[in-house]
């Protein structure tokens, strides 16, 4: 087999591993508070924890490549995901776990930030890369697919706990074959890290995922949550202002006066900022609300994922027919009208409620992914990818961090608001138990909570706790799709087809007279 073959079944698997861990945590959830007695905020930790450090460490990731060698940096990752997918399944508390949830993302930056690099220097722009592109939408699409019900028949019959051992023989396997088969390559031209950019980045962003944690359980006025939201900025305006200045910044702000680079980027996070990032809280929704177990979740999941599956490699087939800004414009207006469509949930709905967003939002994400990993790293120099693909995983990244955040915020603050107006004049109107008592709707530790309202009371703040939970919901589809609109727009705006490396054919001379 050709080496550029190996290249992609290295990058397919290492990819399929990374994103199989996403969603069979997903339906793993409540098996994981249960047992370790996790909290609403400590299973919003689980996702924000990887994808925080993930995102803080992609772009550094990317220059790393660039410099010490694509195919070093991307075994490191694979080394050091497998560690740390070890260290979470032995974790003994949520602590524990989160830390090693972080210590995952450092890996799945080396990952995520050399994947597409290495395919893009070995597949040559135009049909050949649209192909293999395609085979990784595809591969996105499984590893969607079959997670949830793996993650559920893991949960259900071995424990938690197998979700993470499962990635360890998988990485080692993985490992093996990028030493012996996959090609070095560096950037000549790069010579130095931005750590500067490094260190202001990551703390903005943690920063600012925090207060959108806190912001409910603190309040947004207090003193600790505009604070953090100060500071916050305050990096951020310091990051910009060093990558503006230093000679190799490691997020070259000049890329931006690029219309397709900047839609491309905004593309990715407006994805990854609705439906990726409010998968958490439909896994809420159909276990902790609905009492499915983790297998059952799973399976429900297949219609959105099987479509996701099934329009990828279409869509990599269509790459060079079919201008990218429509691909991406049409996609993202179909993730936001599934997610509207997934709207409108009551006390009487069950999870066919959600059936026919899942089929359109499915459909659009296939159409989607394989776009955005071709044009990230064509609409710069090809010794430039590393630097390109880890941009785009830090928007991905981005979007997943903050939005679940800034949705897990919004969800309890509304439920909260519901709970207190059905509860109005009793006890469980006062203080912070309206919010209390949405988050054990959410956590599936509901019957725990009302346990301390008096006996006469219970059914009524149940009934109300699960109407907050359902308000809360449906908002954050509203918003995940007001979104993905957006996201649609701007790509259609920006997204020039000029401005992408295409196979061209050669300008013919004129034959001698």
């Amino acid at each position: 087999m050709e080496r550029k073959w190996w290249t992609l079944v290295a990058v397919l698997v290492a990819t399929f591993m990374l994103l199989l861990d996403i969603t069979v945590v997903n339906v793993a959830l409540p098996a994981i508070r249960a047992d370790l007695g996790a909290s609403f905020t400590d299973l919003q930790w689980v996702f924000d924890a990887y994808a925080l450090t993930l995102a803080a460490l992609v772009l550094t990731a990317g220059s790393l490549a660039d410099r010490l060698g694509r195919r070093r940096v991307f075994a490191a990752g694979l080394a050091i995901f497998s560690v740390a997918s070890l260290l979470c399944a032995i974790a003994p508390n949520p602590t524990f776990l989160n830390l090693a949830r972080a210590l995952q993302g450092v890996g799945g930056a080396a990952m995520f930030a050399v994947s597409l690099a290495l395919v893009a220097q070995e597949f040559a722009a135009g049909r050949e890369r649209g192909t293999a592109m395609g085979m990784y939408g595809a591969t996105i699409g499984v590893a969607v697919a079959i997670g949830p019900l793996v993650g559920g028949a893991l949960t259900d019959s071995l424990g938690w706990e197998s979700i993470f051992y499962v990635n360890v023989p998988i990485g080692l396997l993985t490992l093996a074959a990028t030493y012996a088969k996959v090609r070095e390559s560096r950037d000549p031209n790069a010579t130095r890290v931005d750590w500067a950019g490094v260190a202001t980045f990551s703390l903005a962003l943690f920063l600012l995922v925090l207060a959108m944690v806190r912001g409910n359980a603190e309040g947004w006025g207090s003193a600790l949550i505009v604070t953090l939201f100060v500071c916050s900025a305050l990096l951020l305006a310091a990051f910009i202002l060093i990558e503006r200045r230093v000679p190799e910044p490691m997020l070259p702000l000049g890329l931006f006066a690029r219309g397709a680079f900047t839609g491309v980027q905004l593309a990715a996070f407006a994805v990854s900022g609705s439906l990726f990032a409010l998968f958490l809280y439909m896994t809420l929704y159909l276990q902790n609300y609905l009492g499915y177990s983790p297998f059952q979740a799973g399976i429900r999941y297949l219609p959105i994922t099987v479509l996701s599956f099934v329009v990828a490699p279409i869509a990599g087939i269509m790459l060079s027919r079919v201008q990218a800004r429509y691909m991406l414009a049409v996609g993202l207006a179909a993730v936001g009208g599934g997610l509207l469509l997934m709207n409108g949930i009551d006390a009487n709905s069950d999870w066919t409620t959600l059936l026919p967003g899942f089929l359109i939002a499915g459909a659009g994400v296939g159409l989607i992914n394989p776009v955005i990993a071709d044009v990230a790293v064509s609409v710069v120099p090809k010794q430039q990818s590393g630097m390109a693909a880890g941009i785009n995983d830090t928007f991905r990244q981005v979007g997943i961090a903050v939005g679940i955040a800034v949705w897990g915020a919004i969800f309890v603050g509304r439920g909260a608001a519901e709970v207190r107006e059905l509860t109005a004049g009793t006890v469980a109107a006062e203080g912070p138990l309206p919010r209390e008592l949405v988050e054990a709707a959410s956590s599936g530790s509901l019957e725990q909570a009302v346990a301390a309202v008096p006996p006469p009371a219970r059914a009524a703040v149940t009934a109300a706790a699960r109407e907050g939970f359902l308000a809360g919901f449906n908002d954050v589809l509203t918003l995940g799709a007001l979104l993905s609109f957006s996201g649609a727009v701007l790509a259609l705006w920006l997204v020039r087809e000029d401005e992408i490396e295409r196979d061209r054919p050669e300008p013919q001379e004129a034959p001698a007279s």
